[in-house]
C-alpha cells in the first residue's frame, strides 16, 4: 500500500475513538479531520446485534456527511453479542461486572459495522463478525481487572489489546475488528473507492 492519491477528496472520520486513529496510523494515515457522530445510538426492540452495528455504522456516516458533503466520511460501530443479547458501553462498572461474568467460560461475537460514504452519496459498507471465547473468570480476575479501568467506553466491558487479551483462550476472525476497526476491509473499502492505490 502506497498511501491516499493527491487528488483524492478529504477523509472524515466520524469517531474520535483512539483505537480507530491507531488502526488507521497502521495503514499508514491520519484522516484529514475527526468529525465524531452524536447520534441515538440505542438498539430498536428485538434489533439483533450484527443488525445494530451495520445501522449505527451508516447512521453516523449520514450524520457527519451532512456536515461535510464534498468528503469522504468513514465511521465504524462495534457491537459485541452473545446470541441475541446486545453488550454495548458499560455505564457504571456493576454493568461491567454483569458483563464479564456473562462472558466469562463462553463464546460471544464481535460485530463492526464500517461504513465509507463518498461525496454524492455513493456508500459502501461491511460488516465483519469475530468470534471469541473466555477462559472462566474468577471473581477476583473480574474484580482486579474492574479495578484497571479498561472496561471503560468499551463494548462488551473489555478491550482486548489491554489486559483482557489474557482472557481470550480462542478469537477465530479479525483481531482488529474486537479493537474497534476491521483492518483488511477498511483498506478495501478505500481502496474500492480510489482513496488508497493498490
Amino acid at each position: 500500500m502506497t498511501g491516499p492519491d493527491v487528488d483524492r477528496p478529504p477523509l472524515v472520520l466520524a469517531s474520535a475513538s483512539p483505537r480507530r486513529l491507531e488502526i488507521l496510523a497502521r495503514l499508514g494515515f491520519a484522516p484529514d479531520r475527526i468529525d465524531p457522530a452524536d447520534i441515538d445510538e440505542t438498539p430498536a426492540a428485538t434489533e439483533l446485534p450484527r443488525l445494530l452495528a451495520a445501522r449505527l455504522a451508516r447512521s453516523k456516516a449520514a450524520a457527519v456527511a451532512e456536515r461535510a458533503p464534498e468528503a469522504l466520511v468513514l465511521s465504524a460501530d462495534t457491537v459485541v453479542g452473545v446470541g441475541r443479547r446486545i453488550l454495548g458501553k458499560p455505564a457504571d462498572e456493576a454493568e461491567a461486572r454483569r458483563f464479564l461474568q456473562l462472558l466469562s467460560g463462553r463464546r460471544h461475537r464481535v460485530y463492526t459495522g464500517v461504513c465509507l460514504l463518498a461525496p454524492g452519496g455513493v456508500r459502501r459498507e461491511r460488516l465483519v463478525t469475530t468470534i471469541l471465547a473466555f477462559q472462566r473468570l474468577t471473581e477476583d480476575q473480574i474484580t482486579a481487572y474492574l479495578a484497571s479501568g479498561e472496561w471503560r467506553g468499551c463494548a462488551g466491558g473489555y478491550s482486548i489489546q489491554g489486559r483482557a487479551e489474557a482472557f481470550v483462550r480462542s478469537l477465530s476472525g479479525s483481531h482488529s475488528n474486537v479493537v474497534g476497526l476491521p483492518m483488511f476491509e477498511t483498506a478495501q473499502l478505500l481502496r474500492g473507492v480510489g482513496w488508497l492505490r493498490p
